[in-house]
């Protein structure tokens, strides 16, 4: 699409993406209980303001996330996705977080599947992605780029554990960006 540029900032990834809770202690059962996810900083906010943790990833990477004792109740549908891909609506409103996904390894995907399953933990259909008109794969062949599980936190928080199945190249990149304002 366009020539390869030097980048005009020096970023090495995401430091955090805080996200909003509506109970720290279970969203501190979840990350780091669940997933595992180890809880590595607690800040209380200041006037009882609320909370925010931060949980370690993985990569030099975090996931944080507030807890306001005010916060407006959730918005599925317009601030998040209302379900998940394979098994309800997807679309979120501009400006919204519509899904964190995990990196894992490819040979750990279908046990990292069995470990959610059994620890009740709501997943949908397993999505292998292509560049077929559906974009998904019943089965398994070397056009499958990227394997897909989604499951929400107790938040309904949409996440997903993805994992490449091979390297991206340039011929990736065939689809021109959309020429058209969202919701108009």
């Amino acid at each position: 699409m366009s020539e390869k540029k030097t980048p005009p900032f020096a970023v090495s990834g995401i430091n955090h993406l805080a996200l909003v809770c509506s109970n720290m202690e279970k969203t501190v059962e979840f990350y780091e209980d669940v997933l595992g996810f180890p809880l590595i900083k607690t800040v209380e906010l200041p006037g009882g303001a609320g909370q925010h943790f931060f949980f370690d990833i993985g990569g030099g990477n975090h996931l944080a996330f507030f807890w306001f004792p005010d916060a407006p109740a959730p918005a599925p549908g317009i601030a998040a996705a209302a379900g998940m891909p394979g098994g309800g609506d997807l679309t979120s409103a501009v400006g919204s977080m519509n899904h964190v996904a995990f990196t894992i390894p490819l040979d750990k995907f279908d046990e990292y599947r069995e470990k959610l399953i059994a620890a009740g933990v709501n997943t949908g259909v397993i999505l292998n992605h292509d560049d077929s008109e559906s974009t998904v794969a019943q089965e398994m062949h070397p056009g499958v780029f990227v394997r897909s599980l989604y499951f929400q936190d107790p938040d309904g928080i949409l996440l997903e554990f993805a994992c490449y199945t091979r390297e991206l190249t340039d011929d990736d990149v065939k689809h021109a960006p959309a020429n058209q304002t969202a919701g108009a």
